[in-house]
């Protein structure tokens, strides 16, 4: 049994749950600004309070699991983006301490309210370099990084934080139509459209750009027969997009977040395709950075009791505090 594949598959689980479950309550925050009016503001941030702190969660999943299981892409990784990563616990220091402060808060409300929209779209941007950092490729020698500490900022890391901007902004719309109603619905319902075209313009340029520079994942894409194997993944993604739009046409305010849920999917696994079984590029593979295998046995070991308490813990919140909420449900 390769313990390497596991733990890399569950790596993969881990943050696409962060991405999907903690993207959409950054993209509340993202798009807090142009909220109609205060009292939307209000319903839109208790519609993330009950779950936005265990969505967080799965970022100290991810994170632990790369230390324990990948110790030394652990080490690459942190030292190659130690600018973004630090920028990014920054940002979601300022989030949480804005969230709460925000409660109390009359006369310097605005404050918060600014600060709560900085630290979201800074977390969503810094993610996104990091993101495209890692696809981009990390300058290593003797499995040490030995490149330069803002290497990680380049046009393709920098669209890639934007894309995620984004991309964010639209799975919280989504998250908004589904959860709120009245006013806060429409708005929410207003602005979908034109962040999916959006998120759609920054997958097609991503996805054109990606293989022109890397022929290695142009090979991956559309040498034969794996063009006719993974073609189905952007047809599929364009039939999630049209369930956005027929569930905001057809007021299913259920639908366009989960198609869009979809669509974050779809994205992650063509990602996964494309880097595998490279942990950091461009020719660094899982096998060569995992931890031993005894250390992996014990991390498997570990989740195997953890994991089920995390997924359970998300399945209850994400139950009980089901439905819509109201103006007089608020928090705020």
């Amino acid at each position: 049994m390769d313990f390497a594949i596991i733990c890399a598959g569950l790596l993969i689980f881990g943050l696409g749950m962060y991405v999907i479950l903690d993207g959409f309550d950054l993209g509340v925050g993202i798009l807090f600004p142009w909220a109609p009016t205060d009292d939307c503001k209000n319903v839109m941030m208790s519609s993330i309070a009950p779950v936005w702190d265990g969505n967080e969660t799965w970022l100290i999943y991810g994170g632990g699991l790369l230390f324990a299981a990948f110790p030394i892409a652990y080490s690459i990784i942190l030292s190659a983006l130690y600018v973004p990563i630090m920028l990014l616990i920054l940002a979601l220091i300022l989030r949480g301490v804005a969230f709460e402060f925000r409660l109390k808060a009359v006369r310097s409300r605005w404050i918060w309210d600014t600060s709560f929209t900085a630290g979201s779209v800074l977390a969503a941007f810094s993610q996104g370099i990091i993101l495209g950092a890692v696809i981009h490729g990390i300058h290593v020698e003797n499995l040490m990084f030995a490149g330069k500490v803002f290497d990680c900022f380049n046009s393709f890391s920098i669209t890639t934080g934007a894309a995620l901007v984004i991309g964010y902004g639209f799975l919280g719309s989504t998250w908004l139509v589904m959860k709120t109603e009245g006013i806060t619905r429409d708005w929410a319902k207003h602005i979908t459209k034109p962040l999916l075209f959006m998120v759609l313009l920054f997958l097609l340029v991503i996805s054109i750009n990606t293989p022109l520079e890397y022929p290695h994942i142009r090979h991956r894409w559309f040498s034969l027969p794996n063009f006719f194997y993974l073609c189905p993944i952007p047809l599929l993604v364009l039939v999630f997009a049209y369930g956005v739009f027929k569930g905001l046409a057809e007021n299913l305010d259920n639908v366009p977040f989960r198609c869009a849920i979809g669509i974050f999917f779809l994205g992650l696994m063509g990602i996964a395709i494309s880097l595998w079984p490279n942990m950091i590029m461009p020719n660094i593979t899982i096998w060569q950075v995992s931890a031993s295998k005894p250390s992996q046995i014990f991390v498997l070991c570990v989740l195997s009791v953890s994991l089920p308490i995390v997924l359970g813990y998300t399945y209850f919140v994400y139950r009980i505090f089901r439905g819509k909420v109201t103006k007089e449900d608020a928090y705020y």
